[in-house]
């Protein structure tokens, strides 16, 4: 590892889980609460047992860069990925809080919609903001806004990221890479004959339909690093191969043409409002049929299946041959979550 602090130390990748497994993890020795989850673990969460009740815990940073960009702002971005980080752990969200770092000189009017965005999401939810914290950074010391969410929910069985079975089959809830593409094509000044804008959104809903049928076995959210990174973390964790077909993955077709046009692997985008779920195969079309019935998993696709194996991701291609989706080193643009 490198001594100094590399942006890709941030990105979800490689980089990033060797500066958690070897320096910070290594730091704590309170770690998780008896009979709990906690940083060993390095899930989407934390969960911490009260009696009968279940709670989940989960706390995140986010800065971004355009804050307010195509499809969302900072704020939607905050409420939804706190909320759908408890919602891959199979947990009812069920209060936020959030902290404001403000640089001197931002606009309250631009606060006001960033403000608005959260609320939004929390109404939709229906999910209550208790708690927050409010500081004010000078000129130059912050980079406009950057914000502190952290989320509480309740879960009937908590769902890890390593409950993968041979057998289980693979569903993402949605498009894959339009967070990604919508923030780059703002950056670069890049324009679609079709408009990318992101998938931020809350996961709730989607996941509370799957859960009801009760066959999910492992679920995770992938942001930093993307569907790549989140896959191998649950190959790994779980001890099993994952088997994808290129052909069932859901990519749009203008994020594939931008992929493709900036040498991107669309497998390594970040994505904002899409999960994956492993789920017994004797429920998986009916899982696939409620989870589509839903606002937010209308392209959900079963894209694979789990097997036997010892912690490999691989890609059957269109053209009928193999290769292994490695876990990213790094993230080919930083600031985006």
């Amino acid at each position: 590892m490198e001594d100094v602090i590399t942006l890709e130390h941030g990105s979800g990748g490689r980089l990033m889980r060797e500066l958690l497994e070897n320096v910070i993890l290594p730091s704590y020795k309170l770690n998780k609460v008896p009979g709990g989850l906690g940083l060993p673990e390095m899930d989407d969460g934390a969960l911490i047992p009260l009696g009968d009740y279940k709670l989940v815990l989960t706390t995140d940073a986010y800065t971004v860069k355009p804050i307010f960009f195509p499809g969302g702002d900072i704020g939607r971005l905050a409420a939804c990925g706190t909320i759908n980080d408890l919602a891959v752990m199979g947990a009812r969200p069920i209060a936020l809080a959030t902290s404001l770092v403000v640089e001197e000189g931002f606009s309250i009017g631009d606060l006001r919609r960033i403000i608005s965005s959260i609320n939004d999401v929390c109404v939709e939810v229906g999910v209550p903001l208790v708690a927050g914290d409010t500081k004010v950074m000078e000129k130059g010391e912050v980079d406009e806004l950057v914000i502190g969410a952290s989320g509480l929910g309740l879960a009937e069985r908590v769902i890890t990221d390593a409950g993968l079975r041979p057998g289980d089959k693979l569903i993402i809830t949605g498009t894959i890479g339009d967070h990604h593409i919508a923030l780059l094509s703002v950056r670069e000044g890049l324009s679609f004959d079709v408009p990318i804008k992101s998938d931020v959104a809350p996961l709730w809903e989607t996941v509370e339909a799957a859960l009801k049928l009760g066959g999910i076995s492992a679920m995770k959210d992938p942001t930093r690093g993307g569907v790549a990174g989140a896959l191998n973390e649950m190959a790994r964790k779980s001890g099993v191969d994952i088997w994808l077909r290129e052909g069932e993955l859901p990519i749009r077709d203008e994020v594939r043409s931008a992929s493709e046009m900036l040498g991107l692997d669309p497998l390594e985008l970040t994505n904002e409002g899409i999960a994956i779920i492993g789920v017994r195969p004797d429920v998986a079309e009916e899982t696939l049929e409620a989870i589509r019935a839903t606002r937010y998993g209308r392209e959900a696709a079963i894209v694979g299946e789990v097997r036997e194996g010892h912690g490999r991701v691989v890609l059957e291609t269109l053209v009928g041959g193999k290769r292994l989706v490695r876990e990213p080193i790094g993230t080919p643009m930083p600031r985006i979550c």
